[in-house]
């Protein structure tokens, strides 16, 4: 019981006091979801594996916009590629924000 109190006072203190870093990644991460491409793309990388001229076709969208979103992506890590001979295929990379992802689409569904 003591135990369960003096770990709800640590985390309570933990949210009241968000460094700058800590703030900026949570503000780049919403950044990033306010975009509606960004948000088609990481929808089609929750599906799996694709490489950009997959998800170019698939969401009907130009290589180079498909490109530079997934660097911004990419920078943020949440998204990873891997390279096969000249083609790079791109997969998720941050389960809790494709996790929030989901749970936002679910709500937008179902509001």
């Amino acid at each position: 019981m003591v135990e369960e109190k003096q770990q709800e006072e640590e985390l309570s203190d933990e949210r009241q006091h968000l460094d700058d870093e800590t703030l900026f990644i949570v503000s780049q991460t919403f950044k990033a979801l306010s975009d509606p491409t960004r948000i088609r793309i990481l929808n089609l990388l929750c599906t799996g594996e694709h490489s950009v001229t997959d998800i170019a076709e698939t969401l009907n969208l130009s290589q180079s916009s498909v490109s530079h979103q997934l660097r911004f992506l990419k920078n943020l890590r949440l998204v990873k590629y891997r390279r096969e001979g000249r083609t790079l295929y791109y997969s998720e990379d941050d389960e809790h924000v494709m996790n929030l992802l989901k749970q936002a689409i679910e709500h937008a569904l179902h509001h």
